[in-house]
């Protein structure tokens, strides 16, 4: 058997990377970035400290996002990430431990594979594959085994996860490249085009998740920003308000509630009644955007329900596969002799 501690579930997000590990929980929750020297190739940071570089680097120094839409868009980069953050959940002289990690339900086999290859070239001796709407509805506390629909709607950086599960499965799902991040990026094309001011996608985040809102109803507030005026080029100061936020994110949030819409035009009746009954469970970062659970609920007619930890549930359900797999034995080469890095 593998020692305590070291099967361990990766969320290898978009925005965000979260490992957690057997009887410990939770143990890393850092950005997906990674700074790099382009002249020599060196890597300076990775995470937390990379994110802080994200718009204030020197043209020679990239923070670089490996993961674009929920899939790997710089191998080489992804690799290096996943080994930092494996040795420091772990340690750098450990057993090679068991990984379990989380795709987007749309990716592509080509795409599957790249993430196991990257996995296991970054320490994983095994490596299990989950779909992020099982691993969110086991975080989100839903019994995914039983004979009863239950839809989850997992709102990560850069993808959207849509399905119904039943007995274990998935029944109906779909795959949206558009997420938390997207919503940044309109927040970013709003300020450029209405007010002449260009913000960077950390002031566009601080706006989303202090005066951003999905829903007309939401009380009115405001923020003051500074960027850089595209007319003149210096430094502008200017005052913000929660409506504003609203008509920047009007298409994103559009898209998201369309998808919804069709996965439950896809629904077997017997399961849509399940869902009416049980109601609609977010799960993810971008599930916190003030107001978005009310505009579904109110565009389906079906209640809302966001975890209460929505944001660590594709986390945390993951670490719960990892234990179901690690009391299975000789399962898959679940089990199987250890090596040392």
């Amino acid at each position: 058997m593998l020692g305590f501690g070291k099967d361990i579930g990766i969320d290898l997000g978009t925005a965000m990377v979260a490992v957690y590990i057997k009887g410990q929980g939770i143990v890393l929750h850092e950005p997906s970035v990674v700074a790099v020297n382009e002249e020599t190739g060196e890597i300076l940071a990775v995470g937390e400290e990379a994110r802080k570089m994200i718009g204030r680097t020197p043209g020679y120094i990239k923070a670089i996002r490996p993961l674009r839409q929920g899939v790997i868009s710089d191998y080489d980069m992804t690799e290096k990430m996943l080994k930092y953050f494996i040795h420091k959940s772990v340690g750098r002289k450990s057993v090679r431990p068991r990984i379990a990690i989380c795709v987007p339900s749309g990716v592509t086999e080509v795409e599957r594979k790249a993430v196991e290859d990257a996995t296991k070239q970054a320490g994983a001796r095994r490596v299990v594959i989950i779909e992020e709407p099982i691993a969110a509805a086991i975080g989100a506390g839903i019994e995914i085994e039983r004979a009863c629909g239950s839809m989850i709607v997992d709102i990560g950086g850069g993808t959207t996860d849509i399905a119904v599960i039943s007995l274990g499965g998935i029944v109906v799902n779909s795959s949206l490249k558009m997420a938390s991040n997207d919503f940044d990026d309109a927040i970013v094309r709003y300020m450029r085009k209405k007010h002449n001011i260009l913000i960077g996608e950390r002031t566009a985040e601080e706006l989303k998740i202090k005066i951003g809102t999905a829903h007309p109803g939401t009380p009115a507030e405001a923020m003051e920003v500074r960027g850089r005026n595209l007319i003149t080029g210096l430094p502008k100061n200017i005052e913000v308000r929660s409506e504003e936020i609203l008509e920047a994110l009007q298409e994103p949030v559009s898209n998201i509630i369309e998808a919804i819409h069709s996965v439950l035009e896809r629904t077997p009746p017997e399961l849509a009644s399940d869902i009416a009954d049980r109601g609609i469970v977010m799960t993810g970062g971008g599930s916190n955007l003030n107001g978005l659970d009310k505009l579904i609920a109110e565009k389906t007619g079906i209640d809302v329900i966001i975890s209460e930890e929505a944001v660590s549930a594709v986390a945390v359900g993951t670490g719960s596969y990892v234990e179901y797999m690690s009391s299975v034995k000789a399962r898959d080469g679940w089990d199987d002799k250890e090596e040392m890095y």
